[in-house]
């Protein structure tokens, strides 16, 4: 498991377990597809290990936007 998933601190800078989720699931979707990873050295990294580093250093986040409150990825 991956250790910064452990704290709590991830799960409250997102909003919550589901909201972490929600954005790990949509990054990693994005990553599979051939998105291009937003953080430096990642030889060696799992796609879910980017994608915590990419949350860790504020390069993503889960975003609400309109009234249907549909979640979306920010690329910062």
């Amino acid at each position: 498991m991956i250790e910064e998933l452990k704290n709590t601190d991830i799960v409250n800078k997102v909003g919550g377990r589901f909201k972490l989720s929600a954005l790990i699931q949509k990054r990693m979707v994005e990553l599979m597809e051939g998105g291009r990873p937003l953080i430096e050295d990642t030889e060696g990294l799992t796609p879910m290990e980017i994608v915590v580093q990419e949350i860790k250093q504020d390069k993503i986040v889960l975003d609400v936007v309109g009234d249907e409150k549909k979640p979306a990825i920010n690329l910062l």
